[in-house]
């Protein structure tokens, strides 16, 4: 195996989990959040601005009233961490675990239906479908280029002893 390659592919699998982990772990402070993002927005003017407020003034209240229900989020941010866990297998041994690396393009894939199938159910704006479907698409470019790469290493890789 080419100690490049590996490298390569170590490198991008290394920055999704991170980012995995980090986009997950920012639904744990839900309500500081989205205050800080209404106040980062504010300048934007609508629709930002105005579905920004309305999302942290949401929040806040289920907070105030329903704390219980941050829990959901909780377990959204722990499997966040467990799916970034499962790309550990392909960063140790890439061309044995390439289906894990498969496994992630669909997941990416299957955010865009999410984004933009079930959302409008829970009156979400279509720009802020924009943006969650954005995560499969940008999610998807890291795990694109290792396929790509597993592939190669599988082409060149030695066959089995005569």
């Amino acid at each position: 195996m080419n100690p490049a390659d590996l490298q390569y592919v170590r490198r991008w699998l290394a920055l999704f989990m991170a980012a995995l982990v980090l986009s997950g772990l920012t639904a744990v402070p839900l309500e500081w959040g989205t205050g800080w993002l209404a106040t980062v927005v504010e300048p934007w003017g609508d629709p930002w601005a105005g579905w920004a407020a309305h999302a942290a003034e949401a929040v806040a209240h289920v907070g105030s009233s329903y704390p219980l229900l941050f829990y959901g989020t909780d377990w959204l941010a722990f499997a966040h961490v467990v799916i970034a866990l499962a790309f550990i297998g392909p960063y140790r041994e890439p061309v044995r675990n390439r289906w894990v690396v498969e496994w992630g393009l669909w997941c990416c894939l299957l955010v865009l239906p999410l984004a933009f199938l079930w959302a409008p159910m829970r009156g979400i704006p279509f720009f802020w479908r924009c943006v969650d479907a954005s995560f499969g698409v940008v999610g998807a470019l890291p795990l694109w280029l290792v396929l790509r790469r597993i592939t190669r290493m599988e082409e060149i890789r030695p066959g089995p002893a005569a």
